[in-house]
């Protein structure tokens, strides 16, 4: 009996044993698939913070809230099923789904570059409009549907050869950390002025540096808008310049990486640096002539409909924008001025 149970004891613990050394397996190739993806991880930060730059400052945390629980959606219910899925009976469609997915935000990030040029924001006369906050959330949660699924098939190209739950455990894993990484620092970020305003309040050095956080912060929140946009026409560009590849269709990318190579070898140390930065050009400006074009279709067809329906919304009164609030470093003024934290 007693050598019946050390024996059991015994099997326990084996299995207690491969069951750990299973989960540092599934640790360290989330670990390894996630780094692989940093790139997008990164893009993905960058996009964020811009969806939140015309809204009142008490309403910036709910919607990253509403933002990271889209994605989490978009990752677990979405993504997660369908590479899982497309990887074990259908792969060759994966490639093509990245592409059109690439084609979108090609179009995200053109569309923006026109806007800017085009001054669409300078409405002349009359009380200036934001989107409602749901339409807000509905197009941040579409780009990062497109942002996680990239991030998703990079790791799965990481961890393809693993047995199905294994891929299953390492993608989850992978999606939970990333999501909370990423809104995690973008809350951070859009914060970030509310720090420095509360520092602001003390004296000497971190008074000045507060007020120096105040300061600062809607300059970053520029600089994150332009590198967001960048983002995406550099991603988008480069899944379609990869994917175009893999679908036998190698010239533009075998040019790109023709100049990548030729400049990494005339740099010395800089080379790695420097072919990077040819091969995120050349994807960019692919990704700006593709975005262009989708841009130019939309604006012909769908977008010709907008007049018309903007109309009827207002004769209906169903217009789905609401007032602006002021730009936050007009709040952030205003509320030094007074010298009382905000709520």
């Amino acid at each position: 009996m007693a050598g019946g149970l050390v024996a059991l004891l015994d099997d326990v613990a084996v299995l207690a044993r491969a069951a750990a050394a299973s989960i540092d397996d599934i640790g360290a190739a989330a670990a390894k698939a996630g780094a692989k993806a940093a790139g997008v991880v990164v893009d993905d930060a960058a996009v964020t913070p811009q969806y939140v730059r015309s809204l009142a400052s008490e309403r910036e945390l709910p919607i990253i809230k509403r933002i990271a629980l889209g994605s989490l959606r978009n990752k677990f219910f979405i993504i997660l099923p369908a590479v899982l899925l497309l990887s074990q009976f259908v792969p060759w469609l994966l490639t093509p789904i990245l592409m059109l997915g690439g084609a979108y935000l090609c179009y995200e990030g053109a569309e923006k570059v026109w806007a800017k040029i085009a001054h669409h924001d300078a409405h002349g006369a009359g009380e200036e409009k934001v989107q409602d906050e749901t339409t807000l959330v509905s197009g941040a949660v579409r780009t990062d549907l497109v942002l996680s699924a990239e991030i998703m098939v990079i790791a799965l190209n990481e961890v393809i050869e693993e047995a199905f739950w294994s891929r299953l455990a390492i993608l989850a894993l992978v999606a939970l950390v990333i999501t909370v990484a990423v809104y995690g620092v973008v809350a951070l970020i859009v914060r970030m002025d509310d720090a420095g305003l509360r520092l602001a309040q003390l004296s000497g050095a971190t008074a000045s540096f507060g007020r120096g956080l105040v300061r600062a912060m809607p300059m970053v929140l520029t600089v994150l808008t332009v590198v967001g946009t960048a983002a995406m026409l550099w991603v988008g560009g480069h899944i379609l310049l990869v994917g175009a590849d893999e679908l036998g269709l190698h010239f533009l990318y075998g040019a790109v990486h023709h100049v990548e190579e030729a400049a990494h070898h005339a740099t010395g140390a800089f080379g790695g640096l420097v072919g990077w930065l040819v091969n995120t050009v050349a994807s960019a400006i692919l990704g700006l002539i593709v975005g262009a074009l989708v841009v130019l279709v939309m604006t012909f067809t769908l977008h010709r409909r907008k007049p018309k329906a903007a109309a009827v919304a207002a004769m209906t009164g169903t217009d789905d924008t609401i007032p602006a609030t002021p730009p936050r470093a007009a709040q952030r003024r205003d509320a030094s001025a007074d010298g009382a934290p905000r709520a």
